[in-house]
């Protein structure tokens, strides 16, 4: 009995380690191929725009990842925001850029404005944000 109980427990350590073990390398495995993107910078402030002025800026970024980096959409909250982005595929340690236009046309006070990148990252959507403060036109200026 002694022996069959040592037996089993021998079992139970060999089977227990060998799926710690390939649980280890699958997961190294699998954190070995991916993309990443990497921005220098994710908050723009446009700071102060007269209502109707355009204003454009450039978030660079870095795919830190193995994989090419792919943006499959960009998206913004309003349509006074339009974001351009590279339609072809990053490749690892190379730089990107989505360019960001904001139109003030029709808007007044603090604006606050979402970007959201969709790709084939790891981690899953990012999101980069501009914002600005529309001034109203002045005296004897037209608003929009």
């Amino acid at each position: 009995m002694w022996l069959l109980n040592k037996i089993i427990f021998l079992t139970f350590i060999l089977f227990y380690y060998s799926v710690i073990s390939f649980a280890q390398e699958s997961h190294q495995s699998d954190s070995l191929n991916y993309a990443r993107i990497t921005f220098e910078k994710t908050d723009f402030d446009f700071g102060d725009m007269k209502q109707g002025e355009k204003a454009a800026h450039v978030f660079q970024f870095r795919n830190t990842g193995n994989l090419p980096l792919i943006l499959n959409n960009v998206l913004s909250t309003c349509g006074c925001t339009v974001p351009e982005w590279p339609r072809i595929p990053v490749y690892p340690d190379s730089l990107g850029q989505i360019k960001v236009v904001f139109d003030s046309k029709s808007k007044i006070g603090r604006q606050n404005k979402v970007i959201t990148i969709r790709s084939n990252s790891r981690g899953g959507d990012f999101r980069l944000r501009v914002a600005a403060m529309v001034l109203p036109p002045e005296n004897g200026e037209k608003g929009n």
